[in-house]
């Protein structure tokens, strides 16, 4: 694979996001997980159909999960 050639602009990008990678790191996470190839292509074309991010499916199953966990924590 032939790498691009070096422009101006693709310099700049590469020295702001190796100056900033650890800020980026510090502020993000990933999730590395896999899932089967057919629920994989389930999800993303639910995803698509609705117009929902990965990221907002995310956060809304986290945030569905907690009030559910909460609705049945006994505390113990």
């Amino acid at each position: 694979m032939e790498k691009k050639e070096d422009t101006p602009s693709r310099i700049i990008k590469r020295r702001y996001e190796e100056k900033n990678k650890d800020k980026r790191k510090a502020a993000n996470g990933t999730f590395g997980t896999y899932l089967p190839r057919s629920e994989l292509e389930e999800v993303n074309a639910f995803l698509k159909k609705y117009g929902i991010t990965k990221v907002e499916l995310i956060r809304q199953g986290y945030r569905a999960l907690q009030e559910q966990i909460k609705g049945s924590y006994n505390g113990t």
